[in-house]
């Protein structure tokens, strides 16, 4: 018998981007899976609740900052060792309030991204990010 593999667990993700085109990344804190990589800020999808919710409430749980306006981006599904994810990410160029580190990660602007390691699932986004950044 063959058990089901699990299915994926959704996440909303959110790139919020200033008028000059720099991404906020946030740095995953001690004590999570892959502490101290840099990924997008979001988190999981609770059962029942519309994923533009969740990233609503992700970032003011972890940021303090209020989501005004969003446009779908793209999804990616990943697996992890530790979990398989569906990721919803958006774009986020309307917000209210100042970031502040809620959950004790680092963040930080990028225009050209130098942080690093970044998170997996994110390294093949940043290239059509660019694109829709700067144009080609």
């Amino acid at each position: 018998m063959r058990l089901a593999a699990p299915l994926p667990i959704d996440v909303a993700v959110g790139i919020l981007m200033k008028s000059d085109g720099d991404i906020l990344l946030a740095q995953r804190p001690a004590g999570k899976p892959y502490a101290g990589y840099w990924e997008f800020p979001g988190g999981k999808v609770e059962p029942g609740e519309a994923i533009v919710d969740a990233l609503k409430r992700e970032f003011v749980e972890e940021l303090g900052v209020e989501i005004l306006a969003t446009e779908p981006w793209c999804g990616v599904e990943h697996v992890y060792p530790h979990a398989h994810v569906r990721l919803h990410f958006y774009i986020c160029r309307d917000w209210r309030g100042e970031l502040q580190s809620l959950e004790g990660q680092a963040f930080a602007w990028q225009g050209s991204v130098q942080v690093e390691p970044i998170l997996p699932a994110t390294i093949p986004l940043l290239e059509d990010l660019d694109k829709l950044r700067y144009g080609d």
